[in-house]
């Protein structure tokens, strides 16, 4: 059955004149979007063909554009009957439209074939000549901005070259017709169905909810599972079965937190169909499905032994609190009571206070206020850190190399052809993907000289090098004031969240030992495999014990600085620092800069 377009009608006009008038698009938005169904549904109407290729980062030039049928070579060498169009060619010999999905997924490499395709209409094949695109060839290309793993901006190369159309999620009752007519389920099932996925979207635990698909899954699921239990109308039981099949693997937790999406939806259904009611009404439910109940004091398990404070640690009364912070009162009218409302306002209204007050109070004398603030933090800084680098492009690149299962390279194994009976598999030369490896290790300054906003800069920066990190080699974590603190091992990974809440409640007294810090950082590298072993230093770069910080750079290929809250001195010790480590200087003043910073550093 075909899938109707359902409320997207000045998205599909846009696309229908960008098409007729001979421009390409990029069509972005979050999955189930309808940007597959759009597509279709406009080529249909024109009577244009579709060729379908899925993006992802074994799409080499070789897939994309076609290859040399290496048989044919050999027996008759290179002739343009021997040669097999790719999907590209496809497209642009039939004059029809080349969909590639996952745009952003795609090596720049490949991405960079389509330059010439994309402003001229014709490409160059080596051995086979210029092809030219037919009238009617377009690209269209699809991407989800919001999924950051295995994913990296497209350059502006090819961006500048396309038409960009953004698709968001639809309506309540657009999503509802969407889910009855492809499910055929109507009435209160599908409005559960609709009301518990959009719920999904905006919680506070979930970085991303589930799309309409997974309200169309949950209505077939739910009809089909009562109807298996023998149910005249679906009990709150199987609403939550068929919801945990339907949408626990769509919904994706904060990074950090101990929390399962089973647990998410379980607090979503309640809101939507509490325990004592017997059915979901049409009416929308009190109160607001996607805030979640705030934790309770003092955190999860495993919290105990993190929030005490470490002997000889200083902690911060009420009254200190009160008088460096003007909205503590608000955050927290009572002892040991943190109303996290409140502070999220405060984070709405001002980020940077809010940041630097909640890294105070995870060093409060209260120790149930502590307890409460260093769980939060564990959470907020973590979030804050998702906004840090992107994956950065070009650290993959194709190069040949003897076997192996990529692409066969026809002009190396001739050149190493010699007659003989059979040939072995590493006779053959390929082409394939080579990464560049790197080992991190980040290394925060905590002595005397960090309080509030800056321990709040570091803490950030540190989420966002680790959430950088991840389906990679664990970053190595150091701390430092007098002496070194090892936060996590290299190529160790600890909870995101139990890291970055131990950060948030360091502070350090007396000297600061730069290069002693330096030099533990080197010997937690030495035990990687790397090509390039880099160290990110959170300072100022003042150290007044020790040796010359510059004297400890042994072992260390490229160091990084990003100076928080920096006054003259420390910008020129650290740029001095930076430079005689061959690596960059950045300055971080407030949340905002930190982005940015990271993006310059890792990419």
């Amino acid at each position: 059955m075909t899938t109707p377009v359902v409320g997207l009608r000045r998205e599909r006009e846009v696309l229908t004149v960008a098409l007729a008038t001979g421009r390409h698009v990029v069509l972005e938005g979050p999955p189930g979007t309808g940007k597959s169904t759009l597509l279709r549904s406009i080529a249909r109407d024109s009577g244009t063909s579709v060729v379908f290729v899925e993006g992802n980062a074994e799409l080499t030039p070789a897939r994309l554009v076609g290859a040399f049928d290496p048989a044919q070579v050999l027996n008759e060498g290179y002739l343009p009957a021997s040669f097999v169009d790719g999907p590209l060619l496809t497209a642009m010999r039939e004059g029809g439209l080349l969909y590639l999905e996952e745009l952003n997924r795609v090596p720049e490499e490949t991405l960079n074939v389509l330059i010439t395709v994309l402003t001229e209409g014709e490409i160059a094949v080596p051995r086979l000549g210029a092809v030219t695109a037919q009238p009617g060839f377009r690209l269209i290309a699809a991407m989800n901005p919001f999924d950051a793993v295995g994913t990296a901006r497209v350059s502006q190369a090819i961006a500048d070259r396309m038409c960009r159309v953004v698709l968001g999620y639809q309506s309540e009752p657009a999503e509802r017709e969407i889910t009855t007519a492809v499910s055929g389920v109507n009435g209160w099932v599908t409005e559960l169905s609709v009301g518990l996925t959009r719920a999904t979207r905006d919680h506070r635990d979930l970085r991303m909810g589930s799309s309409v698909r997974g309200a169309i899954d949950l209505a077939h699921v739910l009809t089909g599972l009562a109807e298996l239990r023998g149910e005249d109308k679906p009990a709150r039981e199987t609403a939550r079965d068929a919801a945990y099949a339907a949408l626990s693997g769509r919904i994706k937790v904060t990074d950090g937190l101990d929390r399962t999406p089973e647990s998410i939806i379980d607090e979503l259904l309640e809101r939507l169909w509490p325990q004592d009611a017997p059915e979901p009404t049409s009416d929308e439910p009190e109160g607001d499905p996607g805030k979640a109940d705030p934790p309770p004091p003092g955190g999860g398990g495993g919290q105990a032994g993190r929030d005490k404070p470490s002997r000889g640690q200083r902690t911060m009364g009420r009254g200190e609190l009160g008088s460096r912070h003007e909205q503590f009162e608000d955050v927290s009218p009572e002892v040991g009571q943190l109303d996290e409302q409140a502070f999220d306002a405060v984070l709405a209204e001002n980020p940077d206070a809010a940041a630097a007050l909640l890294a105070d109070l995870a060093v409060a004398t209260d120790a149930s206020l502590r307890a409460q603030a260093r769980t939060l933090a564990g959470r907020v800084f973590l979030q804050l850190g998702k906004v840090g680098p992107a994956k950065a492009r070009g650290t993959r690149r194709i190069a040949p190399a003897l076997g192996g299962d990529g692409d066969l390279d026809l002009d190396r194994t001739l050149d190493r052809w010699q007659p003989a009976a059979s040939r072995r598999p590493h006779e053959f030369v390929t082409r394939q993907w080579t990464a560049h490896r790197r080992a991190v290790s980040l290394v925060v300054d905590i002595s005397g000289s960090m309080q509030g906003l800056a321990v709040a800069l570091a803490a950030v920066s540190a989420a966002g090098v680790v959430l950088a990190s991840e389906g990679k080699l664990e970053p190595g974590v150091l701390a430092f004031g007098s002496q070194v603190r090892i936060l996590q091992r290299q190529g160790v990974r600890r909870p995101p969240d139990d890291l970055v809440g131990e950060l948030v409640a360091l502070r350090g007294h007396g000297t600061t030992d730069v290069a002693a810090a330096l030099r533990e950082a080197s010997r937690q590298l030495a035990g990687t495999v790397a090509d390039e072993r880099t160290v990110v230093l959170l300072s100022d770069c003042l150290h007044t014990a020790g040796e010359d910080p510059a004297t400890a750079l042994g072992g260390i290929d490229r160091l990084h600085v990003l100076c928080p809250l920096p006054d003259e001195e420390a910008e020129r010790t650290a740029r001095a620092l930076a430079a005689r480590g061959g690596g960059s200087y950045q300055e971080v003043r407030r949340l905002t800069d930190i982005a940015p910073a990271l993006t310059r550093i890792l990419c």
